[in-house]
Order: structure tokens, then C-alpha cells, then sequence
């Protein structure tokens, strides 16, 4: 007997969440509670360890938002859910997305942007437009159901994600980032087109659900591919220049700043990105090594609640010994942190990640995280 969605899972326990939100909440309200929170970022993880696929959960946003609800609550992690994928807002301009077994929504060949003559016949979807566009769909489908079904842990959530490499899709990253050296004014070009896109993306989730957390950050802008003067140019300040204008539309008030790879040679040039009282600074890796916590704490501290890393090829090849001792490392100089902290994974919880290993950054947490 086939079953809809709202069947599959069991209703959340009040107790566990009204005490995991008092955690969640403690970074921002200045309030300490319990310890520090754990945020492995999961998504197609949820899915599998309930027994579906990867494609499922992309291409099956309600099943997915259920998912991450539901191990949140078996991890003892966030009180809120999400659903989300990176190559966001790129069909509203002319990329073909598709997913495969082991991949979310990936563009296709042809690229939409062929030569520079096409970034000038790229029209930039206003916000009625995006609103019903394949993105927007999306993400109502998560947001619809999680707000009906889930209404005590949903969450409006507006992704931008990096707004260098959303362009460099569109172009072929290879390409782009010639043109980042060649021809820097048609990166600009595009980049304006790409970063409008998101911010009219940004109004119609305000619009439609009330207010929208923002998730930014450098994903291909990162110092292995360029320089930080680039990063500088080509991220930091489109994402200011998004920001400032999805405030103004309605979006926000909170920041979520994700910088994934390597930001050993740009990571303090993001201190001029822009700050709200509730924004989040993430960084991955300072060259190989997980980025340290102290130094996030010591140059992002007093700028916005900071999240540490844990290696995630460590969570997923590592022994749990192993994550919990890096664990451990990175969560002692958190709890000095005056804006408070959390402690996640460098990127995305890898899908077939073994459970122990959540599990020993969960039991580091209990025994090193926890607030005087």
C-alpha cells in the first residue's frame, strides 16, 4: 500500500524540541543553554538512512524536508528543518537542470551563455516571474509542506549560495574563470544578472512565507581558484550588494555565510562582507586542514555567531574515535566565542556517511561543549 508523505513519520517529540530549540536559539539571544549545537548540514543523508535514494530527496522536496525533520530529531540536532540543492536560480536563466542517481539538480550542455554576446540577451526574471519559476516551485513544495505538517520547525530560507560559481554555470566553470582573468568585464555583467536574479528570488520567498534567512557564501570563489583580490571583486561584494538589497525587499533579517573549500588566503577579507545581529560565518578549510576554530573565533567572533568544521571525508571514512577527538579540538575554543557558536561539518554530511560518526560528534558536544 502506497503512503503520502505525512504517514511515513511519526510526529516530533515536544519535549526534545521545545529543549533543542532553547539550544538553537541561545547563540542568538545570548543566552547560553545546554551546549554547543551540532549542524552536520544534513540533506540526502536524511533520505537514505530512511531508506530512499538520493534522487529522492531532490527530486521529491516533501519527502526530503520530512527526512532531515526526522533524523534531526533521532541526531538530537536542529529544531528546524530544510531542503535545499546548490545550483539554485539557474533555470529562470535558460539552464537546463537535471538529477541523477547520485547527484542533485546539475546543469546540462549547452550551457546557456555561449559567447559574451549572450550575457546582453539575458533577461533578468522579475519577481513574478521567478516566483513561478522551477526554483521557486521547488522550494514551495518543501515549504508548503513542512509549514502545514511541520509548522514548529519550519523555517523560510532563501539560498544564494556562491554567487561566482551560480555564474560560472551558466558560462562553464573553466570558461568563466579565464574570463575572471581576460575579461573581467563580462563576469561583471553576469554577475549582476545572476546576483538580481536572487535577491527578486529572495523577495517572492519573503513575499510568499514572511521573513527569509539567507545562505551565502564562497564555494568557487575560494583561494585555490583565485586570488583574494578576485574574491573581493567577483563574491564579496555582489554578495553585499545582495544583501543590502533583499533587506530592503524583505528578506532577511538572518545571514547564514558558507564558505566551502579552501579560504586560507582570503578568509579575513570577509570580515567586509555584510553583518546583521543574527548572521553566521562558516568557514571549511584552511588549505587541507579543517579551518581552526580558534581562529575563527579570534577573527569572527565579535562579528557574528561562528561555525567550526569538522573534516567531512573524516565523517565519512573516519573511526568515530577520530571525530570525536577532532570534534573535541574544535568545540573547546567555541565556547569563548561572545556571539556564541556551533559546531558542523565542513560541507554537506555526506549521504552514505555512517551514522557513529554524528554520533561521536554528538557525544563530543555533551562532554566538551557545553557552556560554564
Amino acid at each position: 500500500m502506497r503512503m503520502s508523505v505525512e504517514e511515513l513519520f511519526p510526529k516530533t517529540d515536544t519535549t526534545w524540541h521545545e529543549r533543542a530549540t532553547k539550544r538553537f536559539a541561545s547563540p542568538f539571544v545570548g543566552v547560553p543553554y545546554d551546549r554547543i549545537d551540532i549542524d552536520p548540514i544534513v540533506l540526502a543523508h536524511a533520505a537514505v538512512l530512511c531508506g530512499y535514494g538520493i534522487r529522492d530527496f531532490y527530486e521529491k522536496p516533501e519527502l526530503g524536508i520530512a527526512a532531515v525533520a526526522y533524523i534531526n530529531e533521532l541526531y538530537d540536532l536542529l529544531p528546524v528543518t530544510h531542503w535545499f540543492y546548490s545550483n539554485v536560480w539557474l533555470p529562470e536563466l535558460g539552464a537546463t537542470v537535471k538529477c541523477t542517481k547520485t547527484l542533485p539538480w546539475i546543469v546540462q550542455e549547452p550551457r546557456p551563455i555561449q559567447n559574451p554576446e549572450d550575457i546582453d540577451k539575458l533577461p533578468v526574471p522579475d519577481v513574478d516571474e521567478v516566483s513561478k519559476g522551477f526554483t521557486f516551485s521547488l522550494y514551495s513544495r518543501a515549504y508548503d509542506y513542512a509549514k502545514k505538517n511541520l509548522p514548529n520547525m519550519f523555517v523560510p530560507i532563501h539560498y544564494v549560495f556562491c554567487l561566482y560559481a551560480m555564474a560560472a554555470e551558466l558560462v562553464g566553470p573553466d570558461k568563466f574563470i579565464m574570463w575572471t582573468i581576460r575579461q573581467p568585464k563580462l563576469c561583471h555583467k553576469l554577475l549582476k544578472k545572476v546576483a538580481d536574479t536572487s535577491i527578486n528570488g529572495a523577495i517572492a520567498t519573503a513575499n510568499k512565507y514572511g521573513f527569509a534567512l539567507m545562505i551565502m557564501g564562497g564555494v568557487l570563489a575560494n583561494s585555490t581558484v583565485l586570488r583574494p583580490q578576485q574574491i573581493k571583486e567577483f563574491a564579496i561584494d555582489y554578495h553585499r550588494y545582495l544583501v543590502r538589497k533583499a533587506l530592503k525587499g524583505g528578506a532577511g533579517p538572518q545571514l547564514w555565510y558558507h564558505l566551502c573549500g579552501d579560504h586560507s588566503g582570503d578568509y579575513q577579507l570577509w570580515k567586509d562582507a555584510y553583518y546583521t545581529p543574527f548572521t553566521v560565518m562558516h568557514i571549511g578549510y584552511h588549505g587541507r586542514e579543517v579551518f581552526p576554530a580558534d581562529l575563527l573565533v579570534k577573527e569572527f567572533g565579535n562579528l557574528a555567531t561562528v561555525m567550526s568544521s569538522v573534516d567531512t571525508k573524516l565523517l565519512n571514512f573516519g573511526p568515530p574515535s577520530a571525530v570525536y577527538e577532532q570534534s573535541k579540538k574544535q568545540l573547546l575554543p567555541l565556547k569563548e566565542a561572545p556571539r556564541g557558536a556551533v559546531l558542523g561539518a565542513a560541507c554537506e554530511a555526506p549521504p552514505n556517511m555512517p551514522p557513529s560518526s554524528i554520533l561521536a560528534m554528538l557525544k563530543a558536544s555533551r562532554d566538551h561543549g557545553k557552556y560554564a
